[in-house]
């Protein structure tokens, strides 16, 4: 059943579209990349931050001004030794760095420096509003700070940004500087999204049409062109697709999509992790830390 402030949104929108669909496309636009409120956080979000505290204290902490705020950067080193190369970690929505310990522990103890970037409108960073050309000039401003990159890492939307950054698909922000790709409960397509989103908030085809128009205004790219998998074909990076046939929020079809996308992408199915659990299994990390590192070329089967 939907909840009362759905039902309200879906009225406000369908009488919006009757009087303007400009009107109706926009509004659902800046609903789509609105960003939770720091308020907003759960009792276990909460607790889970408080638990990360004396891990973060590890960190070097950076502040970088991007065209729309300040970016929160974390840079913790390797445990031991020196480098073995940077791996930039991205999260997915309603998440932030703290939430990534488990792979950000695994890459720092493989001898990694590990750079984790909050973006925008998550953890330690500005602003209320996140789309993917946001996204990528963040990560395109923690490359030219940090990289050039041996991996980057992406959970989620962390996952779909980092096959835009690496592409290049922002035309205004030049492709993000890495070795290898892994991305995890990553969705393939955009569209797909947004057609959902739609459909959740009851937005008409006039209306729709509007919002796909802004977000080729706000991207500088047509909707149609932000497939995963697209961008992978021609994107000759090795890149390890990470997911669990049972997660909720991203179907397994996104998956088989992107590795699907030419022999340089290799699948590794984590089972029974879900869209969430997934980033704090041993396996996962251990299998995506040997990736990373290039240790091992066996088949990835869980």
């Amino acid at each position: 059943m939907a909840s009362i402030g759905l039902k309200v949104i879906r009225r406000i929108l369908a009488a919006a579209e009757l009087v303007s669909p400009k009107l109706a496309g926009r509004a659902a636009f800046e609903l789509f990349r609105r960003t939770p409120s720091p308020k907003s956080m759960t009792d276990g979000e909460r607790r889970a931050v408080e638990r990360a505290a004396d891990f973060m204290a590890e960190a070097r902490h950076h502040r970088i001004r991007a065209s729309y705020g300040c970016l929160a950067l974390h840079e913790f080193r390797p445990r031991q030794g020196p480098s073995a190369g940077t791996v930039l970690v991205l999260h997915g929505w309603r998440s932030r760095t703290e939430y990534m310990r488990a792979l950000i522990e695994g890459h720092r103890d493989a001898g990694f420096k590990v750079v984790s970037l909050d973006l925008p409108g998550h953890g330690g960073s500005t602003g209320r509003a996140l789309d993917m050309a946001r996204a990528v000039e963040a990560a395109h401003l923690a490359g030219q700070w940090f990289g050039p990159f041996a991996a980057v890492v992406g959970h989620s939307f962390g996952g779909a940004v980092a096959v835009n950054a690496a592409a290049g698909s922002i035309g205004r922000f030049a492709p993000l500087e890495t070795s290898r790709l892994v991305l995890i409960a990553a969705p393939n397509s955009m569209p797909r999204l947004f057609r959902e989103f739609g459909r959740h908030v009851s937005l008409g085809p006039a209306g729709y049409r509007v919002l796909e128009a802004r977000v080729e205004r706000v991207t500088g790219t047509p909707l149609r062109d932000f497939e995963n998998a697209k961008m992978l074909a021609r994107l000759p990076v090795p890149t390890l697709v990470v997911h669990a046939r049972d997660d909720r929020e991203v179907p397994e079809a996104e998956a088989r999509a992107m590795a699907g996308a030419g022999d340089h992408v290799r699948m590794l199915w984590a089972n029974g992790l879900g869209h969430r659990r997934i980033l704090s299994d041993a396996s996962v990390v251990r299998e995506t830390v040997g990736f990373v590192a290039a240790e091992s070329d066996r088949v990835l089967v869980h």
